[in-house]
């Protein structure tokens, strides 16, 4: 075990920032549980990379794997195979008109990347707006409209790239007078400052539904339809990054029926592949149409590979046959109700947030003042995981107490309830040493 530590500091470039790799050697998964080199059984509260929605291993997926890696894998990227076709058919028919036209792809990033590009050359602009806290990935154009770390030191962004305040009811910087968040003047304020800057140009506006990253920040209702109008009044379009909200994980299908608007161009991942490497770019016929005719260019080595096609078919099935959204919202709907009753326990708990099985939980050093409780995160983390469950903090500045829970939709109530008692434990035995 000693070796596979010194063989780790020696040979893996540290991609994580300023955050380490968790210290334990994962052996196998299954189900809810991440099994440990020394015989530990973890809890898994974050889907793997938020991203496990069946759980790990799950058996319809490895059939699908076995079957399909000894039939047909990988392809020459201008063939097309039935699993492929299979999966943006379905995919089309699951979400609302006009969005029909599917473009398959590895990860989030190459998601919004393609997404981003095809904006661009569709409306001729090139500004892309995008949230204060907001995270789409670290390829070039998806980096470049990610505000919430990783920008300094790397040179100039691309040209053309905005923030605009993000809205968060706990935190809210504009306000009613009631103390609420004022989000129509917020969002005003925002497109003020975007014109004051703008060449005219706008291309697109990409936002996530819940913003995960940036601290499962869920958009107030009417936000949405607010900022679709904003962007189409601009000539840009609205790209709704799904990665994390898409498939069920919110208690919907997708996180945006709640609002009723239909973005132009949607991107997923994460969850399509139940955490195998699959995303997708879901457009209009009317949008593919006029990239299709300026050329639009993203030839990838995976792009429309059938061994991740076949996997993102069977998790459609077992979505559809296990009824998981409604799944999703009764099992959300029993978490969020437990961790209100935590915080009803503990006073450094000052949030309970998010829908479904995308839940947050913030802690602060003094619920008047809502002081952020970094520290205090990183210990309950590592407390937990002491103590047999893997939690997930948001390790960014003044968030570093702030938990992205996302178990598998296929979790047990059992299994919830576990997860509650270690993180009831946790915060009991760290909050009186921090």
């Amino acid at each position: 075990m000693a070796d596979f530590w010194t063989d780790a500091e020696r040979h893996l470039i540290r991609y994580s920032g300023a955050g380490g790799f968790v210290p334990e050697i994962i052996e196998r998964a299954e189900g809810s549980f991440v099994h440990t080199a020394d015989g530990r059984r973890l809890l898994d509260f974050t889907s793997g990379q938020m991203s496990a929605i069946l759980g790990h291993s799950h058996p319809a997926v490895t059939a699908t794997v076995q079957r399909q890696a000894a039939t047909l894998d990988h392809l020459f990227s201008g063939m097309l195979s039935r699993p492929v076709v299979d999966l943006a058919r379905r995919l089309a028919e699951s979400l609302p008109d006009p969005l029909t036209k599917v473009l398959l792809l590895t990860t989030g990033a190459e998601s919004n990347e393609a997404a981003i590009r095809m904006a661009k050359l569709v409306t001729g602009g090139h500004e892309i707006i995008s949230f204060a806290r907001s995270w789409h990935g670290m390829t070039q154009a998806a980096a470049s409209a990610t505000y919430s770390s990783g920008r300094k030191g790397y040179g100039p962004a691309a040209p053309g790239n905005y923030a605009i305040p993000t809205p968060n009811a706990y935190r809210p910087d504009f306000t009613t007078p009631d103390g609420q968040l004022d989000w129509r003047r917020q969002l005003d304020y925002a497109f003020e400052m975007i014109d004051a800057q703008s060449v005219g140009s706008l291309a697109a506006c990409i936002v996530e539904p819940i913003l995960s990253s940036g601290g499962v920040l869920d958009l107030p209702p009417g936000y949405l339809a607010a900022l679709r109008d904003k962007c189409h009044e601009r000539g840009g379009l609205l790209i709704l990054d799904e990665a994390q909200t898409g498939l069920c994980r919110t208690g919907d299908w997708y996180a945006f029926q709640r609002d009723g608007v239909v973005p132009d161009i949607i991107t997923l991942s994460k969850t399509l592949g139940a955490g195998l490497p699959l995303a997708a770019v879901v457009t209009s016929e009317e949008i593919e149409r006029i990239a299709h005719e300026r050329g639009f260019l993203f030839f990838t080595t995976h792009v429309s590979d059938p061994l991740v096609a076949a996997v993102g078919n069977t998790v459609l099935d077992v979505l559809e046959s296990e009824h998981l959204d409604r799944r999703a919202a009764e099992l959300g709907a029993h978490l969020s109700k437990g961790l209100t009753e935590l915080a009803g326990r503990h006073a450094v708990i000052g949030d309970v947030r998010g829908r479904g099985l995308l839940i947050g939980l913030e802690l602060v050093l003094d619920r008047a003042t809502k002081q952020p409780a970094n520290e205090l995160g990183v210990a309950v983390t590592r407390r937990c995981l002491e103590l047999g469950l893997h939690m997930n903090v948001v390790q960014l500045p003044a968030m570093g107490g702030v938990f992205r829970i996302a178990p598998a939709l296929t979790s047990s109530f059992e299994e919830l309830d576990l997860g509650l008692s270690i993180l009831d434990q946790a915060i009991g035995e760290v909050a009186v040493t921090v």
